[in-house]
């Protein structure tokens, strides 16, 4: 799927910059709440502006119906659908049903354990689908992402295991000073930023997403606490 992904874009420039800089997704968010939010034509446009297959499309939905998701995927020319919101286990069986793309359900972790998704993911498992990926981002009451704040990483590398083997998709509150370090002490099989990179909310600071993409390909290669490098790729969403 994708390694490194700019989130909350909403100009085309900015989209440019996030391909330009090397990330291979962008995320368009479609929640109405959020300053992030544009419409289907907006990112549309956004995405029309790269050249094909440049970046992955990642729509950011918050509690829409099936219906609604459908029609932007449509609309927007989406390649993969990330649930943020509150939305039942049963969605992703029927998303995968109706639509042929890849699913990431995104988690806001209230505590250092990851009891929440584990009882989410079971249920997935009794309805037939598992998401695609797992996205784990920080908890702030009535907040929806893009909140800056980090998750524990310690805590999340010991609950790791309940994960059942998806692959993980670190955020909440990563950016160019600490995704390297974020990187080499969770593992993750991608990451993912928005107010990390930005001069304020939507607006994206284009030598900010440079760094980001430079340190995260660098937290990547960097020998681990093991000694072990890995490389650039290695940890691709598949």
């Amino acid at each position: 799927m994708f390694q490194i992904k700019i989130c909350g874009i909403t100009r085309v420039d900015d989209a440019v910059a996030a391909w330009q800089a090397g990330a291979d997704a962008i995320g368009l968010n479609f929640y109405d709440r959020s300053p992030r939010c544009i419409s289907a034509v907006q990112a549309r446009s956004i995405g029309d502006a790269l050249p094909p297959g440049a970046v992955q499309r990642v729509g950011v939905f918050v509690n829409s119906s099936l219906d609604e998701i459908a029609a932007i995927c449509d609309q927007a020319n989406l390649d993969v659908i990330q649930l943020h919101g509150d939305e039942l286990p049963s969605m992703i069986a029927e998303l995968s049903q109706r639509l042929a793309r890849p699913i990431i359900r995104a988690f806001r972790c209230r505590d250092d354990s990851l009891d929440e998704v584990d009882r989410y993911l079971e249920a997935c498992e009794q309805a037939g689908r598992l998401p695609d990926a797992v996205l784990v981002d920080a908890y702030s009451p009535g907040e929806y992402g893009g909140t800056g704040k980090c998750v524990d990483w310690e805590s999340l590398i010991r609950e790791r295991p309940r994960l059942r083997g998806l692959p993980l998709i670190l955020a909440g509150g990563l950016r160019p000073e600490n995704v390297a370090e974020a990187i080499r002490a969770v593992q993750p099989s991608a990451v993912d930023t928005a107010s990390g990179v930005e001069l304020s909310a939507g607006i994206k600071d284009h030598a900010a997403v440079q760094r980001f993409v430079d340190a995260a390909r660098a937290g990547w290669t960097t020998p681990d606490a093991s000694g072990v490098e890995r490389a650039v790729g290695q940890s691709n969403v598949r």
